[in-house]
């Protein structure tokens, strides 16, 4: 059994912050799950451009407000509290912060750790530094 405690985890370099988010990784590959498992923050007034090319992600919005528009379609979402949204094809997407967003996140193939954005908006497969903490 793995327990950890957001508050503990936030404290530790499972805190990962960057550009418009800042994110908790609560669960992550070394953890041997097949999914990672985040609480992210998007920060009020945040624009950012997203595509997850080498994962599967699914977002539950805790609190907060704002929108997520597929690229495909153009498509525009409104996220508040309650929301959840799957990103299942890999979709190229913008979110946007109306408030300050808090969200739970869920990943595969599971993240490393110390992951951001690249140019592409998207996550390596695998992130060079991997994190080694219980």
């Amino acid at each position: 059994m793995i327990v950890r405690k957001l508050q503990e985890a936030e404290q530790t370099d499972r805190r990962v912050v960057s550009e418009g988010w800042e994110s908790t990784r609560l669960l992550l590959k070394n953890d041997n799950m097949g999914f990672s498992f985040h609480i992210t923050t998007i920060y009020e007034g945040a624009n950012l451009n997203l595509h997850y090319q080498n994962h599967l992600e699914s977002v539950y919005c805790i609190s907060g407000e704002g929108s997520v528009m597929a690229e495909a379609d153009g498509v525009v979402h409104e996220i508040t509290s309650g929301t959840i949204y799957m990103l299942d094809k890999n979709d190229k997407h913008v979110l946007k912060a109306k408030s300050e967003m808090k969200m739970a996140c869920v990943f595969n193939p599971p993240l490393n750790g110390k992951e951001v954005h690249n140019a592409e908006g998207a996550y390596e497969l695998e992130a060079e530094e991997v994190m080694d903490v219980k």
